[in-house]
This record gives structure tokens, C-alpha cells and sequence, in this order.
């Protein structure tokens, strides 16, 4: 997919090629924003930025099956949890709130 790039290192100071694969480095960020943004699910205090977060994080486990040439997995992934899943989680949370808001107005 993407080609090794050569950079030049100093490894036991020999002063030899280290490669910098482009693959690995996005790899590498994706699982990042996968973590974070699993991490602020849990700590957002607002039910819709955790619910965003929550997305964020289904989208970036989905990227990471396509670079695992898992493509139907990464739309299934897409398909199902953050085209229904979400929706249906924010849904709930409209009409909660709706509830909750009628009920104090009384």
C-alpha cells in the first residue's frame, strides 16, 4: 500500500537506515484516537458528547478494520453501530429529556 520510507538514524551508533513505515504511523494514530476517544465516553459528564465520542470511536475502529483489509467488517461496523446504534441512543435521549423536561415545567 504504502511505501518504506528510509531515514536516516543513529542506532547503536552505527549511524545506519531506519525504515518509517507510513502504514504503521497510521496505525499507530488511529489506535490513539480509538483509546481517547473511548476515554471520553467515560469521563464526558454531558450524555451527547459521550455519545459523539462514542461514534468517533466506532468510525476509528472501522478505519482500523479497513487497514486490516477487513472492508465488509469495517461496513458492518459502520452500518450497524454508528448508523443505527447512535441513532438509536440519541433517540432515547430526546425523549428523556423531553420527559424530564415536561415534568419539571409542572
Amino acid at each position: 500500500m504504502l511505501q518504506v520510507v528510509q531515514v536516516r538514524g543513529y542506532r547503536d551508533g552505527g549511524g545506519g537506515r531506519i525504515a518509517f513505515d507510513w502504514e504503521l504511523a497510521v496505525f499507530a494514530v488511529m489506535a490513539l484516537v480509538t483509546l481517547v476517544s473511548a476515554l471520553m465516553v467515560i469521563r464526558s459528564k454531558e450524555i451527547v458528547h459521550s455519545v459523539i465520542y462514542l461514534a468517533t470511536c466506532f468510525i476509528s475502529i472501522a478505519a482500523l478494520y479497513v487497514m486490516l483489509s477487513a472492508e465488509f467488517v469495517a461496513i458492518i461496523q459502520i452500518l450497524v453501530y454508528v448508523g443505527a446504534v447512535i441513532v438509536v441512543i440519541l433517540f432515547g435521549i430526546m425523549l428523556t429529556k423531553r420527559e424530564i423536561m415536561e415534568s419539571e415545567k409542572r
